[in-house]
């Protein structure tokens, strides 16, 4: 397999030499690298374990007419992770009034699997709006009963 010859980006003039290489072994290493977590700090990798779960678990968040947004750990917080909904589904791609929850999730050394596993349980019990906070959503998004967060006079 064989990338060609290509010009760097950054100067149009400068040509790069063409590369050949095996594509078996170009797959098993792009296989490698994808499966390869060394570089993952701990509430990085529960925050994508649990969203990969509650994704696979689409139906929870229908009954409340909520889709799953995000899931996120900043590097700068390594000991949370931060869970986002959109409600109503697709809010910004229509005309409606949408509103964006958000929740955030201490994260400790403990295993992440099993931090993200108890994560998914405690989320899909119950209506995940009871306990989210609104983060953002349209001009009009009161009209869906839920209030704006108060304005924190210390941020204006």
């Amino acid at each position: 397999m064989s990338s060609g010859r290509g010009r760097d980006q950054a100067s149009q003039y400068v040509l790069l030499p063409e590369l050949r290489f095996a594509a078996a072994q170009y797959e098993a290493e792009l296989l490698r690298a994808g499966e390869d977590r060394s570089w993952e700090w701990a509430s990085g990798a529960v925050a994508r374990l649990l969203e990969a779960g509650l994704r696979r678990r689409g139906d929870w968040l229908g009954r409340w007419d909520c889709e799953l947004q995000d899931v996120w750990a900043p590097r700068e917080q390594p000991d949370r992770i931060h869970v986002i909904l959109m409600y109503p589904p697709h809010g910004p791609d229509t005309n409606l009034p949408w509103i964006q929850f958000g929740m955030t999730h201490p994260i400790s050394a403990d295993d992440a699997s099993e931090q993200a596993e108890r994560l998914e349980a405690q989320l899909t019990a119950g209506d995940p709006r009871a306990t989210a906070e609104v983060w953002g959503g349209s001009h009009d998004a009161e009209q869906l009963g839920y209030p704006w967060p108060p304005v924190d006079p210390l941020l204006m």
